[in-house]
């Protein structure tokens, strides 16, 4: 005989895991926010250079960010196994 699905138990367990997702981002962001040393910056300043960036259509703007971005990583992953 054929286990019934509990549809119920299964969507609840989905959702959860979604509201885990979503805390696990906003904590990361957080962080991100504080190790590079934009927790300096007020709220309207942070948010300003964020939507700035969101906005920006330009190509070489945004692929000088993610260099910047991603030398910052890899320093900081250099400087937690050092």
């Amino acid at each position: 005989m054929r286990k019934v699905r509990d549809y119920d138990a299964e969507l609840k367990a989905l959702g959860d895991k979604a509201r885990a997702l979503k805390v696990k981002k906003v904590q990361q962001l957080g962080e991100l926010v504080t190790s590079t040393g934009a927790d300096v910056l007020d709220l309207d300043t942070l948010a300003g250079a964020l939507l700035a960036a969101v906005e920006s259509a330009d190509a070489e703007e945004r692929e000088a960010w993610r260099a910047k971005g991603s030398t910052f990583f890899q320093r900081r992953g250099k400087k937690a196994r050092g």
